[in-house]
């Protein structure tokens, strides 16, 4: 006689994305299809134990247990960042402070470097979105907000778009760090995503929310 693969072998197998646990009905279903076509087909003359059927519903039992634990906190995460997004209602409209692109668009950005506590000189250097350097300008060796008003290597204004600033740090002629600058940008819209809720800047440009570090009014 045909040999049939116990259905505990089946189940053993927990689903356990989203998109598998939303079949949890439709498994369980065929679990029982599979059950009914085993004990039809078992050899007369050697049964299954009845232990062995109270160990395969146990074991499908816990895993579709588990399944609808996956789905309950995915429901209870989703209406986390409901309720992350509301409590961020407020940010829209405000100057956020962080580190990300820049949108220029004629306007003035307002940076807050912070150089090398050795340096003497500081270089703040932007790059467009092809990563290539735009522009070099020296300014104050200082954490004091400076205004970059988005010139060119040979004075012109840039084109609008998105760049990249940072902030080299010198001792003399030796370069002492690179590091990222932040800036102000207002924020336009709050969403939700998978990783959290993230802030929707001036020009496209987003970033989690976790990752400003200031807010102001404009």
């Amino acid at each position: 006689m045909e040999s049939i693969q116990p259905v505990a072998d089946v189940a053993r197998t927990p689903k356990t994305s989203a998109a598998q646990g939303t079949k949890a009905s439709s498994d369980y279903e065929t679990f029982l299809k599979m059950l009914t076509v085993q004990m039809q087909n078992q050899d007369p003359l050697n049964p299954i134990d009845s232990a062995d059927y109270a160990v395969q519903l146990a074991t499908f039992s816990g895993v579709e247990q588990a399944v609808r634990t996956n789905q309950i906190l995915e429901s209870l995460q989703t209406q986390f960042g409901v309720i992350g997004m509301a409590q961020l209602a407020g940010f829209v409209g405000q100057e956020a402070r962080v580190d990300a692109d820049v949108y220029r668009d004629g306007t003035s950005v307002t940076v807050s470097p912070n150089p090398a506590a050795a340096a003497d000189r500081a270089v703040l250097v932007a790059r467009d979105s092809g990563n290539q350097i735009v522009a070099r300008e020296d300014i104050p060796v200082s954490t004091a907000p400076y205004e970059w008003l988005g010139a060119g290597a040979t004075g012109e204004p840039l084109p609008t778009g998105t760049y990249r600033l940072s902030l080299e740090s010198y001792l003399g002629d030796e370069l002492l760090t690179t590091t990222g600058i932040e800036h102000y940008a207002t924020i336009a819209e709050v969403q939700g995503s998978p990783e959290g809720s993230v802030l929707v800047l001036a020009g496209g440009v987003t970033v989690p929310a976790a990752s400003i570090t200031a807010l102001r009014s404009p």
